[in-house]
């Protein structure tokens, strides 16, 4: 893998660890140091990286910097029961072009997707999830995206791509890999009418803040997804002061981090992030170390994964077939996670048939029953055909 782009922590970090706690994350995990180099990646599933580009932070000046904050929080905590090896590959540092760290993000990310290892990436910018997303080109593959944000971030697609207008481009831009865009936590005060409108004529999914904090009926969202990105905006300020976008509502801190959770028990979630926090305004590091718990549970999560998706063997699920309409509407339950999927059949070009299974919950399945057509099939469906 190339290392080019990607830089020791700090010496003085390196330091802080010597004084840890010697079952800490901090002492037992390989650090890209000056002194050690980059870790081996031959047995690495998880790869921490920092992103130190705030310049196309909207109204949010400070962002990029005081990483390695996060980090330290993140050193001291204890690992769980973890059979996944963790490695922290150190910084991205900004080029003299945000195109530049883009290009940096890009590469990196390319090179640890090759290679099946999830990257965590600290930002920064929210708007280095076009970046993200962009690494994906490279895999010939769909990519469904899923935002933890308090607003949709199209901005206007006349702008630079910035953290308020990153997903137009990602929408606009060619090649488009993108099959579903999420949103979890939007906040309708902070969203025109007219974007509710074109997320709706997308097909792509939102779910309100009190609705998403029934955290059972965003999973799905979770599940689905190869992309989760939080912007830390979504979370209330008396929680995570570090933004200077934040607000009096939002997601609790024990509610985000069952989110990041669920995003790492995915068995699809193959790239994660945590966007705009900004060290000037962190107190006491309160946001530093919920970042630094929200990691570890996502790392968690993905040491739970059930390995149930996609469909394997037929006997691990229970098949359970709902009449609507003179048609037949297919769920299974996995008997291993108790995990929900609908089955789509459809064909491609009049000719091929194809089936997919998509993600849902129980309160669906009882839906079907009661012969309401799921709103997530009829989305689905509609950009199938």
């Amino acid at each position: 893998m190339s290392v080019d782009f990607l830089f020791p922590v700090e010496s003085s970090l390196a330091d802080e660890i010597k004084y840890l706690h010697n079952q800490s994350i901090g002492k037992v995990i390989q650090i890209h140091t000056e002194k050690t180099g980059v870790p081996d990646l031959t047995h690495a599933k998880l790869a921490l990286i920092g992103v130190l580009e705030g310049r196309n932070a909207v109204n949010n000046e400070g962002t990029g910097d005081g990483i390695d904050q996060i980090r330290l929080e993140f050193y001291k905590l204890f690992p769980g029961n973890w059979t996944n090896a963790l490695v922290d590959l150190g910084n991205i540092y900004k080029g003299n072009e945000v195109s530049d760290t883009h290009f940096a993000l890009i590469q990196t990310l390319k090179n640890l997707l090759k290679k099946n290892i999830i990257p965590i990436i600290i930002g920064g910018s929210h708007a280095l999830t076009y970046a993200n997303y962009r690494a994906y080109d490279s895999l010939e593959q769909i990519v469904n995206l899923t935002v933890v944000d308090n607003k949709f971030d199209l901005g206007n697609n006349q702008e630079t791509i910035n953290s308020q207008s990153y997903l137009s481009a990602i929408i606009l831009e060619k090649p488009s890999n993108l099959f579903n865009f999420s949103n979890i936590g939007y906040q309708s005060y902070f969203v025109p009418q007219e974007e509710l409108d074109l997320i709706d004529s997308l097909y792509f999914d939102s779910i309100r803040l009190g609705e998403a904090k029934k955290i059972e009926l965003a999973e799905p969202m979770l599940r689905d997804a190869d992309i989760v990105s939080i912007d830390i905006s979504a979370i209330r300020q008396a929680d995570a002061s570090a933004n200077n976008n934040a607000t009096p509502n939002g997601f609790y801190g024990d509610e985000i981090c069952a989110i990041a959770r669920y995003a790492g028990i995915s068995d699809k979630v193959s790239s994660f992030g945590i966007y705009e926090y900004n060290p000037l305004l962190d107190v006491q590091n309160q946001t530093a170390q919920l970042i630094a718990q929200m990691v570890w549970y996502f790392i968690e999560g993905v040491n739970f994964r059930a390995n149930d998706y996609p469909f394997g063997l037929k006997e691990n699920y229970q098949k359970y077939i709902v009449p609507i309409e003179n048609d037949d509407f297919i769920f299974y339950k996995s008997n291993k996670s108790g995990r929900w999927w609908f089955e789509i059949n459809f064909n491609i070009n009049n000719n091929i048939k194809r089936n997919a299974l998509i993600p849902c919950t129980y309160q669906e399945y009882l839906e079907a029953t009661n012969q309401e057509i799921p709103n997530r099939w009829y989305k689905t469906i509609r950009k199938l055909i």
